[in-house]
């Protein structure tokens, strides 16, 4: 039988962590690893941090657990709050929290 995760209770707790930490942010990993294809991650985001441009995996999505939330391209903006679900642009992108943020990121890497 699979482990549970007291979901909720850790976005919680990785959000504080973030608001603590000098970056802002705070993860964890929730599922996947070396053994894997699929790698699921918690991603706490203190209000007005960023998640620096960077390179997009293979395939993700991204699904907003609480706050609000906006991914950015060169070009484009997806305003995102609690409960709303995107894929990650096969693109260059960022993160930005508008409030105090929690996110789910999947990823399948290539």
């Amino acid at each position: 039988m699979s482990e549970t995760i007291p979901f909720f209770d850790l976005a919680d707790e990785l959000l504080a962590e973030a608001k603590q930490a000098h970056s802002g942010r705070a993860s964890r990993t929730v599922f996947g690893g070396r053994d894997r294809v699929m790698r699921q991650t918690l991603i706490a985001l203190a209000a007005e941090a960023d998640l620096a441009e960077h390179e997009p995996p293979t395939e993700a999505t991204l699904l907003v657990i609480k706050g609000a939330i906006a991914v950015r391209t060169s070009g484009d903006a997806w305003p995102l709050q609690a409960g709303e679900h995107i894929e990650i642009p096969r693109t260059r992108h960022s993160v930005h929290a508008r409030d105090d943020s929690v996110f789910l990121l999947t990823v399948v890497p290539g």
